[in-house]
């Protein structure tokens, strides 16, 4: 049977081709891929040239664009679009993946030509992107390994080999106990507070499992509504309590050993290496240089904030106490709370804000800042096949007209979707080869009353992802691996975080800020208030990434390998940043996808860290004004279009003249940086 993934796709510009695609396709397509990149391998080691940066950077840099091409279909359809098939299959695949890169990467032949170039980069006359090419590709077998003993290459496979299988099966967890879960209600008054786009969408969660009434499940779209609306407050705890023990139950799912091997292997991993811990090996290659900088970081920004987190949380407390009758606040109460609060101080209710952000009218409007930022425009096509009826094909083009990318838009949940909301490529940039870039997020759906309509956090998530999807699209390098979002994880989230500072200006709102009943638009008194808003529990906010920050550096700090229970040790990191009870039989760690599945492990501080960056950029906006071209047009050449082709610093120094300023961030959220 013709396997597509075995040959160039004829499709328009070759998208993929997902109708034609079938899950037997992928492991023989993955199988001839890493043939095919052996024989390029020995063709580098058997050219009977002396090494030179062409024929052999340039010629490792280009190998095997096919498995690039089949591993990112299949490991964006696992998170994207899932099945226990798939799920079986990248299972298999993954030890092929990791087996064939460490071939790589141990090749002292092939270390030694890469060597030898490097050796000569100073007489080699390389421009910025190049010599960056070269120092990555020499740091990387270095720090993988390449000079270790047999033995030692031999662990170190092995390691990796289970850390990439353990990895796959946390996130595995994950999904399967915040898919198991439902809450089956049958009475409507216990149902008070939440949306109507909600009761319609858990109604019809049940009546597509034939049960009367609403069923509520763990998803972002019902979970995070019920926190906030729901005014029966044992249906808030029971949520809360299921969500908190996603991978931490007495079932096939639980994540406490898969934690403690995935740290005790990595630390193994990094002290093979010649590193103290595997926060040091992952920060050498970041902007923050150190695990002692990250703490540093970390910790003073945490005593900057905390007087403020304080009062923030007394305020509520007191709120809750004399309006909604809470005299402690739990877990569940929180997010309620601060919402009541929020209406109450600010005089507007969060739902009704909602009519004013239907999906439509929020795309159009950020294509919209787009196209006056960068000029770009967008197109939907139906002449490109997705691999789910829900994903929108959009065709991006630049002010003269010349394509630009695909841009794959999947927004709603399904079975099978990871929660939460996330930007990822088919097809990389490089050279002429432009992006086809995914957006994938879980808004709610349009019912037969209204339109999707988002919350004012739905339209940030959208901003942000679109963000991370302009590194991409504006990418104008010349190396696949230099090329978007390939850039230091404590600097990727500049691109996306400087987008949600768009979703509170009125020259935008006023683009897509419209009621979808009577097509009014959003007034300025409204805007006032949601600037106003956005300045609302900034510090409580900023503590809980602090703390996960802080979370995470803990189990890869040189001590990990001594955590000997995970809930205790997580108490002790939380100790001064947790206001409401202890819940014995929740966990945090258990569901952290981002340390234990996804990239972030000794990375999640880039988070406030890229808050910083980008604080300080959004103000240069600001001073030339928000919509200004000319500030557009250095983030785009200095930013946006540089990928990794030189240090993050510099490049950013060349965008704003300066390095940035680090109490830009206090600034934004009222608190002077004397405090």
């Amino acid at each position: 049977m013709r396997n597509p993934l075995l040959q160039e796709f004829s499709t328009p510009r070759s998208s993929v081709p997902f109708s034609e695609i079938k899950n037997s396709h992928y492991l023989p397509a993955i199988e001839k891929a890493i043939d095919k990149g052996k024989q390029e391998i020995d063709e580098i080691l058997n050219s009977k040239t002396n090494p030179t940066f062409e024929n052999t950077v340039v010629a490792l840099e280009k190998i095997t664009p096919s498995l690039n091409v089949v591993t990112s279909i299949l490991f964006n359809l696992n998170h994207a679009n899932t099945t226990p098939e798939l799920q079986e299959i990248v299972q298999k695949v993954a030890p092929l993946i990791t087996n064939f890169k460490n071939d790589l990467l141990h090749n002292p032949r092939l270390f030694d030509r890469v060597r030898k170039v490097y050796e000569r980069k100073d007489s080699l006359n390389l421009n910025s992107e190049e010599e960056r090419l070269l120092d990555n590709q020499y740091k990387v077998f270095k720090r993988n390994g390449v000079g270790l003993q047999e033995q030692k290459k031999k662990k170190l496979r092995e390691i990796d080999l289970e850390l990439a299988q353990l990895s796959l099966k946390f996130g595995e967890n994950v999904l399967a106990d915040t898919k198991t879960y439902e809450l089956h209600i049958q009475d409507s008054s216990l149902l008070k507070g939440l949306p109507d786009e909600i009761l319609y969408l858990s109604k019809q969660k049940a009546k597509s499992k034939e049960k009367n009434g609403w069923l509520l499940t763990l998803d972002y779209p019902i979970y995070i509504p019920v926190q906030k609306f729901c005014h029966n407050r044992e249906i808030r705890k029971k949520m809360a309590l299921a969500y908190g023990m996603i991978g931490f139950q007495k079932n096939e799912n639980n994540n406490l050993e898969i934690i403690s091997k995935i740290v005790k292997l990595r630390q193994e991993r990094a002290h093979l290496l010649g590193y103290s811990s595997f926060a040091s090996y992952i920060l050498e290659e970041r902007m923050a240089k150190t695990d002692s900088n990250v703490m540093e970081f970390l910790n003073n920004f945490k005593q900057k904030i905390i007087p403020h987190a304080n009062k923030e949380w007394a305020d509520l407390q007191a709120f809750a106490k004399t309006n909604l009758g809470l005299t402690q606040l739990q877990k569940w109460d929180v997010a309620f709370a601060t919402e009541n609060y929020k209406k109450y101080l600010f005089e507007f209710d969060q739902e009704k804000i909602k009519a004013y952000f239907s999906l439509e009218n929020v795309l159009d409007g950020l294509f919209q800042l787009v196209s006056r930022l960068y000029g770009l425009k967008f197109t939907l096509t139906d002449q490109y096949q997705s691999y789910n009826e829900d994903v929108n094909v959009y065709e991006v083009h630049d002010q003269k007209n010349r394509f630009q990318a695909l841009l794959y838009m999947d927004l709603f949940p399904r079975e099978g979707k990871r929660n939460g909301a996330w930007m990822t490529n088919f097809v990389e940039q490089q050279d002429e080869l432009r992006p086809h870039v995914s957006i994938v997020c879980n808004f709610p759906r349009s019912t037969d009353k209204s339109p999707s309509l988002l919350s004012l956090m739905d339209v940030r998530t959208l901003f942000h992802e679109f963000g991370h999807a302009l590194h991409s699209i504006l990418s104008e390098t010349h190396f696949r691996s230099l090329s978007g979002t390939n850039v230091l994880w404590d600097f990727v989230e500049l691109p996306s975080q400087i987008m949600e500072n768009w979703c509170y200006e009125p020259q935008v709102l006023n683009l897509f800020a419209k009621h979808y009943q009577t097509g009014e638009t959003i007034d300025a008194d409204l805007i006032e208030k949601l600037k106003k808003s956005n300045q609302f529990h900034q510090s409580l906010q900023a503590i809980r990434q602090i703390g996960l920050g802080l979370l995470d550096m803990s189990y890869h700090l040189e001590n990990a390998t001594t955590i000997k229970d995970i809930k205790e040790h997580e108490i002790h990191v939380f100790n001064d940043l947790v206001y409401t009870p202890e819940i014995p039989n929740n966990c945090q760690s258990t569901s952290f996808a981002h340390i234990f599945q996804g990239g972030y492990a000794a990375g999640y501080y880039s988070y406030k860290w890229a808050e910083v960056l980008d604080a300080d950029a959004f103000e240069y906006f600001s001073e030339n004004g928000v919509l200004s071209q000319e500030v557009a047009k250095k983030f785009k050449d200095f930013i946006l279009s540089k990928g990794n082709s030189e240090d993050p610093m510099i490049l950013y120094r060349k965008f704003r003249g300066r390095d940035p300023d680090v109490n830009a961030l206090l600034r934004r959220i009222g608190i002077s940086a004397e405090h």
